[in-house]
């Protein structure tokens, strides 16, 4: 469902906001650094953060990313998301190149195990 123009954006150094819903209040919006596989927008996060228990207990999620050059250029997708490992770090690192120029995510806390969300899109709003 995402289009050329969006897989585009996508690989750019853009941040997305990402909502998630906690279950019986108020959505959780939360920036994320995005890429993707072409057919999922893709983000990471640590296990036990609140948008990974929030996902855990509701996948349905939403994600916009407006260019920072542009800001008439954008997309809003909403989804389901899906939750897998990234044990040895190799998703995080990949966008700490991407976003930082670094080859390790310098970020990385000890014991914190990070995963990677798989968005699904159900449902595609942009430019």
């Amino acid at each position: 469902m995402l289009e050329t123009r969006d897989i585009d954006l996508l690989k750019e150094v853009q941040i997305g906001i990402v909502g998630t819903n906690i279950l019986g209040k108020s959505p959780q919006l939360t920036p994320v650094w995005v890429d993707t596989d072409g057919d999922n927008v893709i983000f990471n996060t640590a296990k036990g953060r609140v948008k990974h228990k929030n996902i855990l207990a509701d996948p349905a999620v939403s994600i916009c990313v407006v260019d920072s050059h542009n800001p008439y250029r954008w997309v809003s997708i909403r989804g389901t998301a899906e939750i897998s490992d990234d044990p040895n770090c190799e998703h995080i690192n990949s966008l700490a190149k991407k976003y930082l120029n670094l080859d390790v995510y310098p970020n990385l806390q000890p014991c914190e195990e990070r995963v990677i969300v798989r968005i699904h899109p159900n449902k595609r709003i942009g430019s």
